[in-house]
């Protein structure tokens, strides 16, 4: 799937050992182009090199913005303790299980949002943010399995959107990158966190 020494973010095996590649047995056209085999059993496999060059992609682009200016949404509870780990590190704003429609859309309420940039973890429970986001023209950031429609999408990270330790690596890599774009984290010093302080029990 990978040669050894093409340059990661992290070792191929660490990877592996997350199942950030392991896809559905159900692939939508929006997928097709990430996804590198099916195995016997049905699962599609997402291809790692293609997951870490979207990865970097996803740092680039959300190290562009102020930490404030982005929202996280994640309606699935193995997403959880990863966006607040994030939101705590970098200062970006959250909502770990439901978003409250209007959020984005309605400056009237109470709790409205001014976002500048949106990331889902999932494109289908995370939908009611995803439209609200889009109606408005703000950039939405998706992580999406092999099984995601990624229509409304400006960037797709394909990945399993699942699992908690697919997620927790997710979260520990895009804080990581965008620490070391913000000048937070020196380029290759180890940091005080580790992918097990993003990853749910």
């Amino acid at each position: 799937m990978t040669d050894e020494t093409i340059d990661l973010l992290v070792p191929n095996e660490e990877y592996l050992k997350s199942g950030i590649h392991i896809g559905t047995k159900f692939k939508t056209k929006y997928m097709k182009d990430f996804i590198y085999k099916t195995r016997p059993d049905g699962l599609s496999v997402l291809n790692i090199e293609e997951i870490d060059k979207r990865i970097r992609i996803a740092i680039t682009f959300l190290s562009a913005y102020e930490p404030g200016d982005i929202v996280i949404v994640s309606r699935r509870e193995n997403g959880w303790k990863g966006v607040k780990k994030m939101a705590e590190l970098l200062g970006i704003r959250y909502f770990a299980g439901r978003y409250p429609p209007g959020i984005f859309t309605n400056t009237q309420l109470k709790g409205f949002v001014e976002a500048k940039l949106v990331v889902a973890c999932d494109p289908w429970p995370d939908r009611n943010a995803i439209t609200d986001a889009a109606s408005v023209g703000i950039p939405i950031v998706a992580f999406c399995d092999t099984n995601n429609q990624a229509n409304s999408i400006d960037l797709v990270v394909p990945c399993n959107n699942k699992g908690k330790k697919s997620l927790g690596l997710l979260f520990y890599l895009l804080t990581k990158g965008m620490m070391e774009a913000k000048g937070l984290l020196n380029k290759g010093q180890a940091p005080d966190f580790t992918v097990d302080d993003f990853t749910s029990e």
